[in-house]
């Protein structure tokens, strides 16, 4: 049964200042009839979802996870144990784990006069880290200064950069600052960027994706109309700006390729403060069309407050600050910028960052939200002097490959110029922080085995790959029928055991076969498990161990943005 509702969009913005009627569903979500993903998720046919309520604070439910599809397939990427997604049956004990801030940080300060004189700060705000296979490099797109230049600097391993001479006056300025608009001739960026490097633009003039925010530029050089605008281009000729409709500052977007969407994370006010709106569309530049755009998600009641007294100011409600994403494997993996506070005002007046901390999402669907630990992915270190004080901000890309690891470039505020004076937006720096491939949650045994059957799969590989760590354990895997009986000679006792820490790693059983004969058939994957931590688990096309998964921004040894290569792109970072 379906109706039509009515909903009070309680905005300034214009677009939503209105009533609109929208059409919603009463079915349970097991009985959509929509668009069928990848995963077996199956959409209901209205689609985004228009009935949530922005001044909730309830944390965003999963439907899919209440009510997942009877069988998985799982031909697309690693699959990770972030959830309940893949688990019929559990003894393990999942655990979440939080990123490692490098050692050397920060890995990119203020250098330049622009950047010295305008705050001490190199800026991401959003910004975009990407790694170009054709250049062998990491490319990153940053605002030199506070609210100056989109510029870009290189990298081979992401923790040495250089600035690229792109302006006859030899500075690596792509756009300067607030030019007014006159024509498609002219180059133009505002004051708060988004960039994505997209490595598969057939044209090169659509390599780089790209949207700028007017709120915070002067009058009189900022082109009428103008709240946001999104461009294209190759890194020296721009396509005309396309106006957005209106919003706040701080917009992010990102590419859903599951869906072949293009997706634009809007920032509004709303009963909960800052919150996230949501379009999708196509093609980039018609995502430029706001119009239809849907409340999506805010801070809800489990985002705590920050404690008194472990910062200046006093304590508020936690809001959604900025909300980034990316495909990584089988999911799309989101960064939530989570404010703090305090606000603006009391920041400036005492002359230190706001507090942002970074927390991690997870989306089968690209649209709900799973939000399943809330201590800081990323956390700003609050003390005074640190260089990473207060005012984390994630990027575009959100994260890429490196050898064995998963690596989160984000910027960060001491709230300290280089000439020792405080303020708000003063001494803006970019450092790294790590994490294990896949290493977001792991299921964990102890001394006593403990045991983890999957809910039924299918599958066209032919070979189980497994990310484990279980050096003084071991990991047996068998494969169980319909009827979860073991299926010869892919049983436990046959399974030749795992007793290493590696991230990709083949399972094998002792005739040798592989998993061809099963190629179609629903089966369970049961894994017993001692001593050690199970990351995640992939059936492999052949024995390179590739996932055919996204890599997020990408990483040395990956070709696209595909995991076309497994076992290959480990050895070429090899020492």
């Amino acid at each position: 049964m379906k109706r039509i509702i009515t909903l009070l969009i309680l905005l300034s913005n214009p677009l939503h200042a209105e009533e609109k009627k929208v059409e919603t569903s009463e079915k349970p979500w097991g009985e959509n009839t929509g668009e069928v993903l990848y995963n077996g998720i199956t959409l209901p046919k209205v689609w985004p979802p228009r009935h949530f309520d922005p001044a909730s604070d309830e944390p965003m439910p999963v439907p899919y996870l209440d009510s997942p599809p009877t069988v998985l397939p799982i031909d697309v990427g690693r699959q990770l144990f972030v959830d309940d997604f893949l688990i019929e049956g559990t003894s393990l004990k999942r655990v979440f784990h939080q990123a490692e801030k490098f050692s050397e940080n920060p890995v990119f300060k203020a250098e330049t006069p622009t950047e010295v004189e305008k705050g001490s700060v190199v800026y991401l705000g959003q910004g975009g880290v990407f790694y170009d296979p054709a250049e062998s490099h990491f490319k990153m797109f940053y605002t030199a200064g506070w609210r100056g230049p989109l510029a870009m600097a290189t990298s081979p391993d992401l923790e040495t950069w250089t600035r690229p001479a792109l302006t006859p006056e030899g500075t690596n300025h792509l756009l300067p600052t607030g030019v007014q608009w006159e024509g498609p001739e002219t180059v133009v960026a505002g004051s708060d960027n988004a960039v994505w490097f997209d490595a598969n633009a057939v044209d090169p003039k659509e390599r780089i994706k790209f949207l700028t925010c007017w709120m915070h530029v002067k009058p009189e050089l900022r082109p009428e109309g103008f709240s946001h605008t999104l461009q294209t281009s190759d890194g020296t000729n721009w396509t005309t700006p396309r106006p957005t409709g209106e919003a706040e500052d701080y917009g992010s977007f990102f590419y859903n390729p599951f869906r072949e969407k293009w997706v634009q994370s809007i920032k509004q006010g709303g009963p909960r403060g800052r919150s996230r709106w949501y379009v999708e569309n196509d093609e980039f530049l018609a995502s430029a069309d706001w119009s239809d755009s849907v409340y999506w998600t805010n801070a809800d009641r489990l985002d705590a407050p920050e404690p008194e007294e472990t910062y200046p100011g006093p304590p508020t409600t936690p809001q959604l600050y900025s909300l980034a994403a990316v495909a990584y494997e089988s999911l799309i993996v989101g960064m939530n910028q989570i404010h703090r506070g305090p606000d603006n005002r009391t920041c400036a007046e005492g002359g230190h960052p706001k507090l942002t901390d970074l927390e991690l999402g997870f989306s089968r669907d690209g649209f709900h939200w799973h939000r399943p630990d809330r201590r800081g992915f990323i956390r700003g270190e609050r003390t005074e002097g640190a260089w990473d004080r207060a005012y984390l901000h994630t990027t575009t890309g959100v994260f890429s490959i490196l050898n064995d690891q998963l690596v989160f470039p984000y910027c960060a505020y001491s709230g300290i110029d280089a000439a020792g004076a405080p303020g708000l937006y003063r001494g803006g720096a970019i450092g790294l922080a790590t994490l294990r491939r896949d290493g977001f949650a792991s299921m964990n045994a102890g001394k006593e085995a403990g045991s983890l059957t999957t809910r039924p799969l299918t599958f066209s590989g032919k070979h189980l790959f497994v990310n484990v760590d279980c050096p003084k354990g071991e990991l047996r895997v068998e494969i169980l029928n319909r009827e979860g009986e073991p299926i010869a000679p892919f049983t436990q006792a046959r399974c030749q055991p795992i007793e290493e820490d590696a991230t990709l790693i083949r399972v094998d059983w002792d005739t040798g076969d592989d998993l061809a004969a099963l190629i179609g058939q629903q089966v369970r994957f049961r894994f017993t498990l001692r001593q050690g931590a199970l990351y995640s688990f992939w059936v492999s096309p052949d024995e390179s161990g590739r996932s055919e998964g996204y890599v997020a921004a990408g990483g040395p040894g990956y070709p696209g943005t595909r995991d076309t290569v497994g076992r290959a792109a480990l050895k070429k970072n090899e020492p």
